[in-house]
């Protein structure tokens, strides 16, 4: 498999469609919804956004699984979110999340989806250990 190939994206955060985030709208026109699913990682609150760390260890991040819809304008959507993620950042500032393939399990199944992985120091922040951000601050 080459990353050229994958046309899925795995999100658990403000691209969510729970969040009712003015990008999910943009999520929605280039993204179908496949399901619920999760991925092999640790998240963490950064106050107003979450921090996803990639883990080998046995605990799960929660979120959403989405296939593009047209794989010709895949490439150019992803760039779109690259950009809201702070992936794609000027000189002078620093890339906040990293984009990578990821192995993400949905209904029993294993597949491949790009996702956001956050490229920082989590250092005092504090865990979620449900994995799942949507669970964490509807009892916050």
């Amino acid at each position: 498999m080459t990353n050229s190939n994958v046309y899925q994206l795995f999100v658990y955060g403000s691209l969510r469609s729970g969040f009712h985030s003015p990008v999910y709208e943009y999520i929605s026109r280039f993204f179908k919804f496949i399901g619920e699913a999760k991925v092999r990682g640790k998240l963490f609150d950064m106050g107003s956004y979450p921090a996803g760390i990639a883990t080998n260890e046995s605990s799960f991040i929660i979120g959403e699984l989405y296939q593009a819809k047209n794989e010709h304008e895949f490439s150019w959507a992803i760039g779109q979110l690259d950009d809201y993620e702070g992936v794609t950042v000027e000189p002078d500032e620093v890339q906040l999340y990293r984009r990578e393939v990821t192995e993400v399990q949905i209904n029993g199944q294993l597949t491949h989806a790009w996702i956001y992985w956050f490229n920082g120091d989590v250092s005092g922040r504090t865990l979620i250990a449900s994995g799942d951000m949507m669970e964490y601050l509807n009892k916050k």
